[in-house]
Parts: C-alpha cells; structure tokens; sequence
C-alpha cells in the first residue's frame, strides 16, 4: 500500500436528519496512510456519526467518502466493514461464547480454517497483553471491564484489517487500565502499521495518543492541528475552553509536585 494517499477521505460530507436537524454539516477531512487522527467534541456534536458513516453503519446525506482511494458508496457494506476494525464502548462480546470464538468471528466467517484462526487469537492475545492459556476458554462474564475492552481490540484486529475506528474505546475503564490500554493501542497502531481513527471526549487521552486532533463541534470541523499546537494555541472559542481544564489541571499538579501548595 503506497504512503502517500490518504486512506480515508470526507469531502464536503453532510448528514440530515429531516429538515433541520444536521449532525454533520458539510465536513471535508483526510485520514493519511498510517495516521492515529483523534476526533474530539461534546456529545451531540456529530463524531460518532462521523464515524458510522466511514464504515456504512450510516449513508450520507450528501458528499463523498473514500476508503483508500474508492468512494465507498459503491463497495458492499459488509465486505467493507471487514476491512475495517471497529471498537466501541461497552464491546458488545457474545456472551455465550469464549473469548477466543469472539476474536476468531471475522476470520471464521472469511473462511479462514481452525488452525489458522487459532494461531491468530494466540498471537493477538499476546498482543493486547492477555495470556492465551488462561483467557482463551473464558467467557466474557469472567472478565474484567478492562480484559473484556481488550478482547475487543484483538477482535477488531483478527481479520488483520488497516483501518481500525474507534468510538470511545476506554472511556468506560478506570484511569489506570484506560492509561495502560491506551499506551498498549498506541503500539499496536505503530507495529502493525495501521490508520486508527478515535474518538474521545478526552482531550488529554486525544493529545497523549493521538497525531492530530480534529475538535467538532454542532456537525462543523471547527478546528484541527497537532495536539502541542491545539494545546497551547487553540483559535477557536470553544477549543480554547476545552483546552483549559488539561492545561490548568497539569500546572496546578506540575505546582503541586514541585511544593507550591497554594490552590
């Protein structure tokens, strides 16, 4: 795959629901090859639906979408959704089955056969840090929220996709299993060489893991920049009040840790 396309593109894409309500407002952006791009804004403001929209889950009203160079309108929805990992909230892991039948779901429903599924659940086991021998047979009731998330990125990766989105992938964990799986995502992305797209209300996971965040706000892409620049030099009004609380919660800290204990 050649570096210099973009591997998703949105250009001048709008979404209607009925007359007036519009939850993306004619939005144009470009995902490069092998970019970890954040998508930040309050809920309502349309990034989640952003998202459903790259992998069909939703059609838009207007605009073009591209995935690696093809308007998607015309790829078959499933076929596309399985070239693209998906993480959400809350996963969505079939009860019923054991952690390794859920990671194996899109490898067994390509054709791919028993040895070579499970060679793939032992290795990306490894990879979200889980060892294979004790989670493989569990079901997801036994596990943890954080190990239940990380089943979730494994199952996202199985069919070995380049494309992953992401929709608020830890923002149901605790700070430290949010932080560590977090880092361990951000490797991932790196090693296999992927386009992640995430998003997150979290301006502070965005700037830590991110390459670029892109803040909506009301269906608009109001503001976009690498995360030192939108931190420190945000334009927009409400950008500027999203950034206050990081920027001042990390010098009331840094303060803090040197001694300063003025509040």
């Amino acid at each position: 795959m050649s570096h210099n396309h973009n591997a998703i593109e949105l250009q001048d894409v709008t979404k209607a629901y009925g007359e007036k309500v519009k939850a993306l407002d004619r939005v144009s952006l470009q995902v490069g090859t092998g970019e970890f791009l954040a998508i930040v804004g309050p809920s309502g403001s349309g990034k989640t639906t952003l998202l459903r929209l790259i992998n069909r889950l939703a059609e838009p009203t207007s605009g073009t979408i591209r995935v690696d160079g093809a308007d998607i309108s015309d790829a078959e929805p499933i076929g596309l959704r399985r070239r693209i990992g998906y993480v959400f909230q809350g996963i969505g892991l079939f009860p019923h089955m054991t952690v390794a039948e859920n990671i194996a779901i899109t490898p067994l429903l390509i054709g791919w056969n028993d040895k070579k599924r499970a060679a793939r659940v032992e290795q990306l086991l490894r990879l979200v840090r889980l060892d294979p021998a004790n989670y493989r047979n569990r079901f997801p009731a036994a596990l943890s929220g954080g190990e239940r998330q990380r089943v979730g990125v494994a199952r996202a990766l199985a069919a070995k996709p380049k494309i992953v989105l992401m929709d608020e992938p830890f923002g149901a964990l605790d700070a430290l299993n949010r932080d560590a799986l977090g880092r361990n995502y951000r490797e991932l992305h790196e090693k296999l060489e992927l386009t992640t797209v995430m998003i997150t209300h979290d301006l502070t996971e965005a700037a830590l893991l991110a390459d670029r965040i892109v803040v909506i706000h009301q269906g608009h892409l109001i503001e976009e920049g690498a995360p030192r620049d939108l931190m420190t030099a945000p334009k927009h009004t409400y950008v500027r009040e999203l950034v206050e609380t990081p920027r001042s919660q990390a010098m009331r800290l840094a303060a803090l840790l040197k001694g300063d204990t003025s509040r």
